[in-house]
């Protein structure tokens, strides 16, 4: 077999191990036995959301099954073609077994990310928090970018997003912003983001054009529904009412619109001033906040929390999880992967989706590398 259509299969075999792995495949199997015999019984349409959420995760479960299924099928067809076409010295059918493969390999890696977010909150919304470094207005201007950043990501997968909090740099970009990210498994793709994004570029605010190293971190956490209870006591909160300062309609810096709620126990700080009204900015902040704790929760369940939260004590060196160069030469490097892109410019402009399946991928295989940031 050529070495082309080797690497192929490797790459295949690879994303159908890790498919596998993921959905626990015996588990998965008999999992899906009794959603279809709960979807059977008529006493449970008695309970529509109930209903709901069966027919969710089974139809989530059985389009992942059925994907792999359809992989190995098609990967066992196209091996015979091409071993048939070489035995009967065919190299047109050889050729094209080899190109079917490729495409196989293709579309083996976009399912093994789909059956991958199969966490508990990975279908839901999601908020998207950033905030700048130490640095003044070089790493504010790096957290603007990095708005825009998830902003054309997210367009780009089509979901919906809604500016939730702002807050504008002295000179450029942000101090802090906060996203909602509406759409299908939004927080699935988006929660290994979490953590400090390091950007080496010639400062454009620098007369004498030197490099400059900023940070900006980056903090994802899901939106959750009524049906999830957050407990937590009023009396640990402490909220604060200020003037908005970004767009929202005639009472901007009118009023004490801006709703401020610091959970005291955690450290937790979430702000909404979308709203015109202190009572909808409030109502929002309490959503946050109630995201913030369960994601809290979810992330000490994957035994994630230790390095999470040593991800959020410090903007700055030793603590990022990606750097961006653009000078003197090109390249994005994720530090937990390995994953590299030397476009950019356009991982600026959204195109983040291999670091986001790779450090996915990380999370089921747990394997650690070992990987040395760029100067």
């Amino acid at each position: 077999m050529r070495a082309e259509a080797q690497a192929h299969v490797e790459t295949i075999n690879a994303a159908l191990a890790l498919l596998r792995r993921s959905l626990d495949w015996d588990r998965a199997l008999r999992r899906l036995d009794e959603l279809n015999a709960r979807v059977e019984d008529q006493s449970l349409w008695n309970d529509p959301k109930a209903a709901q959420d069966v027919m969710r995760e089974r139809r989530r479960l059985d389009e992942a099954i059925t994907a792999t299924r359809n992989i190995e099928r098609e990967l066992s067809d196209n091996v015979e073609l091409i071993e048939m076409a070489e035995a009967e010295g065919d190299t047109e059918m050889e050729t094209e077994g080899v190109a079917a493969l490729a495409e196989l390999a293709e579309r083996s890696d976009r399912d093994k990310v789909t059956a991958l977010l199969s966490g508990e909150a990975d279908a839901n919304d999601t908020y998207v928090e950033i905030n700048s470094g130490a640095g003044g207005t070089e790493s504010q201007d790096w957290a603007g970018m990095l708005l825009r950043m998830y902003t054309r990501w997210a367009e780009r997968h089509g979901y919906k997003v809604d500016l939730i909090d702002y807050h504008a740099g002295e000179q450029a970009g942000i101090k802090s912003a906060t996203l909602l990210v509406k759409g299908e498994n939004a927080y699935g793709y988006a929660k290994t983001e979490s953590g400090v994004h390091r950007l080496v570029r010639i400062s454009p605010y620098d007369s004498a054009a030197r490099r400059h190293t900023s940070f900006s971190s980056v903090w994802v956490y899901p939106v959750i529904d009524d049906d999830i209870n957050v407990e937590y006591n009023e009396s640990d909160l402490r909220i604060d009412t200020y003037r908005a300062s970004g767009a929202g309609g005639q009472h901007i810096n009118t009023t004490d619109s801006a709703v401020r709620i610091t959970h005291i126990p955690t450290g937790i700080v979430v702000q909404c001033q979308n709203q015109r009204s202190q009572h909808k900015n409030k109502a929002e902040a309490y959503n946050q906040l109630r995201a913030r704790l369960y994601e809290r929760e979810l992330s000490i369940r994957e035994e994630a929390a230790n390095v999470e939260n040593a991800s959020k004590t410090d903007i700055g060196w030793g603590h990022q999880i990606r750097s961006y160069v653009l000078q003197p030469y090109q390249l994005v490097k994720d530090l937990r992967t390995g994953t590299t892109s030397t476009a950019p410019a356009d991982v600026l402009d959204g195109a983040l989706d291999p670091f986001m399946a790779a450090a996915l991928s990380q999370r089921v295989t747990g394997e650690a590398v070992e990987v040395e940031d760029v100067d």
